[in-house]
């Protein structure tokens, strides 16, 4: 059985540098629909780091383009249902949680959290990859 897969690229955002979409829909039998959204950085349409090494305006930002994702493929933040992030410096994780409380609400995903080294570009500290069923 082949499952109907359609990659998701919302207007506005920066290109990917590589063999990825943004977003990737795929459909369930039944009529249920998966997103798994790419681990979102904080990085403008011209592909510059917005805010370097502010992890509260890098995470408002992230949610945002998580946000429109979700939106492109027909769904919301309520339909999360798993997040997964990445922070340069877990002393950051009161201002990341703070944001990300405002954006998830009540739906309250599965989550990881991992301090890491180092992310993909030169000024990021928060990366953010979520899950999304409906």
């Amino acid at each position: 059985m082949s499952l109907k897969k359609t990659l998701v690229y919302p207007a506005g955002h920066a290109a990917p540098r590589g063999a990825y979409s943004p977003g990737l829909k795929v459909e369930l039998p039944g009529g249920g629909v998966m997103l798994f959204v790419t681990g979102q950085l904080a990085r403008a349409p011209d592909g510059s780091v917005v805010a370097p090494f502010d992890a509260t305006a890098q995470t408002d930002y992230i949610f945002g383009l998580i946000g429109e994702i979700l939106t492109a493929a027909g769904m919301g933040y309520g339909d999360v249902v798993r997040a997964q992030t990445y922070l340069t410096n877990m002393a950051d994780f009161p201002k990341f949680s703070a944001v990300r409380d405002r954006y998830f609400g009540d739906s309250k995903p599965a989550s990881t959290l991992l301090e890491v080294k180092g992310l993909a570009h030169d000024g990021c500290c928060v990366e953010v990859e979520v899950t999304a069923m409906k």
